[in-house]
């Protein structure tokens, strides 16, 4: 207020100011002045006080909202992740469930095949009978725990079926074909073992010496005697299983250690039934 009073005075020397034509006196209109100016300059400084902050707002704003987008695609994640757990846990229950009816459907299949079965608390136990010609022989038992994978807990399977080979290819895509091949192959060799057996326990008069054989029966070697009229010629025979699935053999070696004309040989082989075989070797020896 006092330098606006010496500036008017400067300009206007001998001006007296209480005498101006101002509504209350200059002085009065100089204070009005003066606190407008200070309005104005409160109201500039607030107005850039405001856009500084406007300013800040908007960058703090971009920040969170980047971190928004991080947060919002970690929480997608997380939820196709559970999402796939979700979908796994629930397959791999409805797998489980599935192979559990199937099952149990194959009990009720098996029950005429020499298959049988029961249910247990975390699986079934499935007993496989074999039998050759109506004559039943020996039981196996096999106990499988239903879940993912199938596993065989216990059995009482030999050890020389291969077993594990076809638990390997058949089990855990189709069990009643892994039962209907594990059944094939204990059947089978029961079916030779019998055999061997049989011929040991009632043919012994016609044999020489014993019978020998491995621990599959699916190799046997034996001696025995072919009378003619006038003369008795000793044989060795060689019987090969090649299939593991058959009780029968696939081909038979026959070693005569004497001299036998080939019309004689060929109607005893017919008479005694020898050319059902698949193949067989004779070799007649002087």
């Amino acid at each position: 207020m006092r330098e606006a009073i010496l500036l008017l005075n400067g300009f206007c020397p001998g001006l007296d100011l209480s005498v101006c034509s101002f509504p209350g006196g200059v002085l009065s209109h100089l204070e009005k002045l003066e606190a407008h100016a200070r309005k104005l300059a409160l109201k500039q400084e607030e107005t850039q006080r405001q856009q500084e902050n406007l300013v800040r707002l908007r960058a703090r704003i971009q920040e969170l909202r980047l971190q928004r987008d991080e947060l919002q695609a970690k929480v997608n994640l997380q939820q196709v992740g559970v999402r796939i757990r979700c979908l796994s846990h629930t397959s791999g229950q409805a797998l489980l469930k599935w192979k559990v009816e199937n099952v149990k459907a194959m009990l009720q299949a098996f029950r005429l095949t020499g298959i049988s079965g029961k249910l247990t608390k975390q699986g079934v136990c499935f007993c496989i009978s074999t039998a050759y010609e109506g004559t039943y022989l020996d039981s196996y038992y096999l106990d499988l725990l239903i879940q993912q994978p199938v596993q065989i807990r216990h059995h009482s399977v030999p050890i020389f079926i291969p077993l594990e080979q076809i638990a390997k290819k058949y089990l855990q895509s189709d069990i009643r074909c892994f039962l209907t091949m594990l059944s094939d192959h204990l059947n089978a060799y029961a079916g030779r073992k019998y055999q061997a057996d049989q011929l040991q326990d009632h043919y012994s008069a016609f044999l020489e010496g014993t019978l020998q054989r491995n621990s599959l029966y699916n190799l046997l070697f034996f001696n025995y005697d072919v009378e003619t009229e006038s003369k008795t010629f000793p044989f060795r025979a060689k019987l090969v299983y090649g299939d593991l699935t058959r009780s029968l053999p696939t081909e038979a070696t026959i070693t005569c250690q004497g001299k036998i004309r080939t019309s004689d040989w060929n109607e005893r082989m017919c008479r005694s039934g020898h050319t059902n075989l698949s193949k067989m070797h004779v070799n007649l020896l002087p």
